[in-house]
């Protein structure tokens, strides 16, 4: 297929998510799973969405693509526009022919994502059917080899099914399913979680080159600092469904500024130049979705926190690239 790279467009926003407000409705209660969420994504850029289990990481790929469960998942507020769709208001159709074209998404699971009964060069013979209808047959299964080599596994093992492959080789192969159709924005949900560190290396390395091959914006999801800071250029960190700090690589892990959640987590990352007995947690729980607190979601957890921050939500403070939700930052503008 090929497509043709316009340098013109590398600094071009291909994502743009404003005030994303989405919840979970279910027979016990509402779960409040994004509160404001917004974000920008720039054509090839590589950006690393960090933060705990129940962030709304998860929540929020899944809704640029609208695959919030049915009667379950709803966004109440905001807009999330894809290179000048509305995707919260395009059609069934119109949504049919961006995923998997030009939005993919690499699931965190490859042995939830892979269909146990169909070979594995069937399942990506699918998303070129789907897409791609005048390509001949011999045109696919030619595009299917080149894939597949281009994740590393031989093209002879296309008639397998899945439970024949180990663990990191059913993720290349997800990967594979996610990129044959050359997406424009790849959706990377923790797709290192369940390998070990050599296999994580791999994919990383695999996922970076492709994207270099393709100039694909991509959004990875993950826990691990580490990688977000050999692998992507800018990073949105997230706390209770809302985007507390962002900015490039350097702006966050230079370290000068930080809002108090990110300090957190740096300070749970081992040193290897010191000992300590342990290592220094971010005291305190998660914020409940369920129960949000009515000012700062981080207050309780917070050292800096003040009677403001129980009462009142910060605002978003912009320093070049470097953006921190935080109320200590008011002082310093002097508000």
């Amino acid at each position: 297929m090929g497509k043709e790279l316009n340098s013109n467009s590398d600094n071009k926003t291909v994502l743009e998510i404003k005030d994303l407000h989405v919840q979970y409705n279910t027979d016990e209660a509402v779960v409040h799973a994004l509160n404001g969420f917004s974000l920008e994504l720039k054509r090839g850029e590589k950006l690393g969405l960090v933060g705990e289990t129940g962030a709304g990481k998860t929540t929020m790929a899944l809704s640029v693509l609208r695959l919030l469960p049915s009667k379950v998942g709803e966004v109440t507020r905001g807009s999330i526009v894809y290179d000048g769709i509305d995707i919260l208001k395009a059609s069934h159709k119109e949504m049919l022919n961006l995923r998997g074209h030009r939005i993919s998404m690499i699931f965190q699971d490859p042995m939830t994502s892979l269909n146990p009964v169909i070979t594995v060069g069937n399942q990506i013979l699918e998303v070129l059917k789907l897409h791609f209808p005048e390509m001949s047959a011999k045109e696919m299964e030619h595009q299917v080899d080149e894939i597949m080599l281009m994740v590393g596994i031989p093209p002879a093992r296309k008639h397998e099914y899945p439970h024949q492959f180990s663990g990191g080789m059913k993720q290349r192969i997800v990967i594979a399913m996610a990129l044959v159709a050359e997406p424009e924005l790849l959706l990377a949900d923790e797709p290192t979680t369940a390998l070990d560190v050599t296999i994580q290396a791999q994919i990383l390395e695999l996922m970076s080159r492709l994207k270099e091959k393709f100039n694909s914006a991509m959004i990875l999801v993950t826990h691990d600092l580490g990688v977000v800071a050999e692998f992507c250029d800018t990073v949105a960190i997230v706390y209770a469904g809302e985007v507390v700090e962002l900015g490039t690589v350097e702006d966050i892990y230079a370290r000068k500024e930080n809002h108090p959640y990110t300090t957190g987590l740096f300070q749970c990352i081992p040193d290897l130049t010191t000992t300590v007995d342990r290592l220094d947690p971010i005291p305190g729980f998660v914020a409940d979705p369920t129960d949000l607190p009515e000012g700062c979601s981080f207050a309780p957890r917070c050292p800096h926190c003040t009677e403001r921050c129980l009462k009142e939500n910060p605002e978003m403070h912009m320093n070049g690239s470097h953006g921190i939700k935080c109320h200590l930052f008011d002082e310093k503008e002097g508000k």
